[in-house]
């Protein structure tokens, strides 16, 4: 199955990166609607598009206002949009009151109750995370395979969500800070390096994939890439347009 890294950023796009928007298309499945969200056009492959959002932060959300060229001239038939029902609706009510945006796009909105059945005999489940306004965390399991999603949270080493994580073949965490920005970190509701790096150690993971990057970091080593690797060998520092085959 393919990953495609379509947004690797957070709070701002960069020259180099756009905020968070995660696919697997072979299954039409989106993780979060940042700012990559145009570049799905690229991708479609499903008559139907399954988007999960983890919170409703801008960065995280926007690019379901770019729908309408996204979905131009595409076969695709049905377009649901999953997530808490409470933050769906300040979606309907605020990203898509009329004086922002005039249309609503063709979306069928759908509050999670429950694990949600995916294309390939997979299965969705989910679990909260720590974050200002709160979070949703996803791990994605097939037959052979599996993925958890983690972002805007703050990793520790005793993180509730580790349990939810474990064993899985892939984990795209978030990784907004390099070590020394803790304090801020938890702030803010984000992690450090090395954090995120235990977090894969303690959870056994098969690849850590660090998203969520800083728009202000020039470049991987000032993430700290090499110190993630001392701890978790298998971290890859996700940039966009990346694709995994797991």
């Amino acid at each position: 199955m393919k990953l495609v890294l379509l947004g690797t950023t957070g709070y701002h796009p960069s020259d180099t990166r756009q905020t968070a928007c995660m696919m697997l298309p072979e299954c039409g499945i989106i993780l979060d609607a940042g700012t990559a969200m145009y570049r799905v056009r690229e991708h479609l492959v499903t008559p139907s598009l399954d988007i999960f959002l983890s919170h409703t932060h801008l960065d995280h959300v926007v690019g379901l206002t770019f729908l309408f060229d996204i979905l131009y001239q595409k076969n695709v038939d049905r377009v649901r949009v999953h997530g808490d029902g409470t933050k769906l609706q300040a979606l309907q009510e605020h990203l898509f009151h009329p004086d922002l945006f005039p249309v609503m796009p063709p979306i069928e909105w759908h509050p999670l109750a429950g694990p949600v059945d995916l294309p390939e005999r997979g299965r969705l489940t989910y679990f909260p995370l720590e974050h200002p306004g709160g979070c949703l965390g996803y791990r994605l399991d097939w037959p052979g395979r599996s993925l958890a999603y983690v972002t805007d949270t703050t990793a520790r080493d005793d993180a509730d969500y580790i349990s939810h994580i474990e064993g899985v073949d892939v984990l795209i965490h978030e990784c907004n800070f390099a070590d020394g920005w803790e304090e801020h970190a938890a702030l803010t509701g984000h992690s450090c390096t090395s954090a995120v790096a235990r977090v894969a150690q303690q959870a056994q993971v098969g690849l850590l994939i660090l998203v969520h990057i800083n728009p202000l970091a020039n470049s991987d080593d000032e993430l700290g890439a090499e110190q993630a690797r001392t701890i978790f060998p298998n971290t890859y520092i996700g940039t966009d347009l990346t694709e995994i085959e797991f």
